[in-house]
């Protein structure tokens, strides 16, 4: 093989696998890593999925070659969202490798692996024995192939999946609201209409609806404020009660209420957070430490147990298993739940949003206001040539505070707080601030980049 297998170190990530096509992701990785997720997994049968992005075909083609190369069954779902495939995962109890590079631009492909039952592989769970086991393969000194191959068969389940969605709400309880989703070419296209379809009272206007992995009318990363401004326009031009703006893989969702104003990850957290509560009284419920201090007073006046946690979707779904909670959320618009098998699902977070929509008998701009008390500054990245000096710079600087490091630095002033936390893959910090009002928040901001940015 040609592929030098240094180029794993690069796009293996702490959750996932994600490069540039052909130059780091190739049919000569993915074949490298069916081999190395079989032999890891050590199960009879595999699932395998792809996003829409032109690369897929050929790399889940390669990858589905090494798995049934080591004797273990490929059962391909085809097109599909990260959600259905966790799905599958949980349902059908096999691992599965879903071939998506989620938000990220049409140049990029990657793989998400999870275990049976939808469990995570980070890195830390073995994605980096994965990655060496890989290396191996493009080393050309893998594994011999087994000695019976493995066979490879399709299989369908959006028509389940879809009926698995719509169970988390009481179809008849919902009022018949004006929906338009923004899909973004992505794989809500294919998943968005097919659970719609169940709930005849909802109207529903599809965006940008055609899978096309090169997105040819703007990216599918909701969480960049530019990319829901044609929902947003679009919800005030229609008359719609709620606009819902997918991702790549379809796995997150960004509300969007009547008057065009879009919820953060936090709101809609706090938001879905007091509806699970009504039915899941006294629940421990998961928030990750980025979280507006919202979402714990809102679980804690509900009667929950708010758990904070670190970023990312292996921390949230291990600390489910460990805490026994019914619902996590992350201030980037994941959202879990037990009954998915603690994995996110964006599809289910807008029955939820809907169905507390037509609970409350209100439009949305009044439904949020109660889980929306502070102001805060969003997600600020900055370049720094050593993040860990910057880091312990600014501890000192705020030495008389409470801190913790739970997931790089957070440190409470009383009124406000803020957190810094270095990327996993640049050199860079990412900070997240609080403070009760709008100005406020702005001038903390300043003071922390200025110190930020003198280090």
């Amino acid at each position: 093989m040609s592929t030098d297998p240094r180029v794993l170190d690069d796009i293996v990530k702490a959750y996932d696998v994600r490069g540039t096509v052909p130059d780091q992701v190739n049919t000569d990785v993915a074949h490298a890593l069916g081999v190395a997720f079989a032999r890891f997994c050590g199960t009879e049968r595999l699932l395998v999925a792809r996003d829409m992005r032109p690369s897929g075909p050929e790399l889940v083609d390669a990858f589905s070659r090494g798995v049934m190369e080591q004797g273990v069954d490929v059962i391909d779902l085809g097109l599909a969202s990260t959600d259905l495939m966790y799905f599958a995962a949980g349902t059908l109890d096999a691992p599965g490798a879903m071939f998506t590079a989620s938000h990220n631009p049409a140049q990029y492909n990657g793989v998400k692996f999870c275990l049976s039952g939808a469990r995570p592989v980070g890195v830390d769970t073995g994605l980096d024995e994965v990655k060496r086991a890989a290396q191996e393969v493009l080393a050309g000194r893998g594994p011999a192939s087994a000695a019976r191959a493995g066979s490879f068969s399709t299989r369908d389940l959006l028509s389940a999946f879809a009926d698995h969605v719509v169970s988390f709400v009481d179809v008849a309880a919902l009022r018949p609201l004006k929906v338009v989703a923004d899909t973004a070419n992505g794989m809500g296209g294919l998943v968005v209409p097919a659970v719609f379809e169940r709930l005849p009272q909802l109207t529903l206007e599809v965006m940008y609806g055609e899978l096309d992995g090169t997105f040819p009318n703007h990216p599918a990363d909701p969480l960049q404020a530019a990319n829901q401004r044609d929902l947003q326009a679009r919800v005030l031009s229609g008359g719609f009660d709620i606009g819902l703006a997918f991702d790549g893989d379809a796995d997150r969702v960004f509300v969007v209420d009547e008057t065009g104003r879009g919820l953060s990850g936090s709101t809609t957290t706090a938001l879905l957070a007091a509806g699970v509560l009504r039915t899941n009284p006294g629940a421990t419920i998961l928030h990750n430490l980025i979280c507006s201090r919202a979402v714990p007073e809102v679980i804690r006046e509900r009667g929950g147990i708010p758990v904070r946690t670190k970023v990312g979707h292996s921390f949230i779904k291990q600390q489910m298993a460990e805490t026994g909670a019914v619902f996590g959320g992350e201030h980037s618009a994941h959202y879990y739940f037990l009954r998915n098998f603690r994995a996110d699902s964006g599809l289910i977070a807008s029955m939820l949003m809907l169905n507390e929509i037509s609970r409350a008998g209100v439009a949305l701009s009044e439904v949020r206001r109660p889980f929306e008390r502070y102001a805060s500054s969003g997600e600020i990245n900055t370049s720094v040539a050593d993040t860990q000096v910057v880091i312990e710079k600014i501890a000192a600087e705020f030495a008389q505070f409470g801190q913790d490091r739970l997931d790089g630095l957070t440190v409470d002033c009383g009124p406000w707080w803020f957190n810094l936390r270095p990327s996993n893959t640049e050199p860079l910090l990412r900070l997240n601030l609080e403070a009760p009002t709008r100005d406020d928040c702005d001038q903390r901001v300043a003071e922390l980049l200025a110190l930020i940015t003198s280090s």
